[in-house]
């Protein structure tokens, strides 16, 4: 996949909905999808970060992207759904959702995880990618070729220990992800898959691993290849698999 060439277009037309795209990786996958021309939502809970992404898409010549500000923690199924208003309102569809927004606090043993904790890191990484898409699925539906990509992670599956609800959440939402492409991939232009991104410099990783160097992980800018894949036409067809960014 790090072989993958898109070509300039490829994304031309496309509407692409990438949430934490405020920093890391999706703030460089923002960035490179407005670059093979699609108009690109940003999402994240940090206005200023998301401003800084919006200038950065423009300097660089990319279509006009849109700003959606907020925060994945204390959002309600209502805030889904004036979302979803919003989308149809301004773009009338969507070809693309990149489901990128992550929170992690460190690793902790069970026997001592804060509850409130527990709480806060399910809504993130398995409650909103479940509302989000359930709430997009109309606008998902209009589009001739769309694509939801989660984001996983091996220590959901492998159940590794100190990763507490940052691993449950990860393994709970590749099964929804399997869930909804077995769903969807009769009857509708809706393909579902997931991205393992790998050890990336972000702070993620430098949390998890604080003793590390991270010059020893690869840049978000150095694993985008199979974004581009499964967000654009070439991975149509494709669907309830799982892609890791740096095999």
């Amino acid at each position: 996949m790090k072989d993958y060439q898109p070509t300039p277009d490829l994304l031309q037309d496309r509407v692409i909905l990438v949430t934490g795209a405020g920093s890391g990786i999706g703030r460089a996958v923002a960035r490179r999808l407005a670059g093979h021309g699609a108009t690109v939502i940003l999402l994240d809970r940090a206005i200023r970060m998301l401003e800084q992404v919006y200038d950065e898409i423009e300097q660089a010549g990319g279509p006009r992207p849109a700003i959606y500000p907020m925060n994945l923690e204390g959002a309600t199924p209502k805030d889904y759904a004036d979302l979803a208003q919003v989308l149809d309102t301004e773009f009338g569809r969507l070809d693309g959702l990149l489901h990128n927004a992550a929170l992690f606090e460190g690793l902790t043993p069970i026997f001592n995880y804060d509850i409130e904790l527990w709480y806060r890191i399910l809504q993130v990484n398995l409650n909103a990618p479940f509302l989000l898409t359930q709430a997009a699925l109309g606008l998902l539906n209009r589009s001739a070729d769309a694509s939801v990509v989660f984001t996983t992670d091996r220590v959901g599956d492998e159940g590794q220990a100190y990763w507490g609800a940052y691993a449950v959440a990860k393994g709970g939402a590749q099964t929804l992800m399997k869930l909804l492409a077995s769903e969807l991939e009769t009857n509708t232009p809706i393909r579902v898959n997931s991205i393992d991104p790998g050890r990336v410099r972000t702070e993620l990783s430098l949390r998890a691993y604080p003793g590390r160097n991270p010059a020893e992980w690869a840049r978000p800018e150095d694993i985008l290849a199979v974004y581009l894949y499964l967000l654009g036409p070439d991975s149509k067809g494709v669907t309830g698999q799982t892609f890791c960014a740096q095999d």
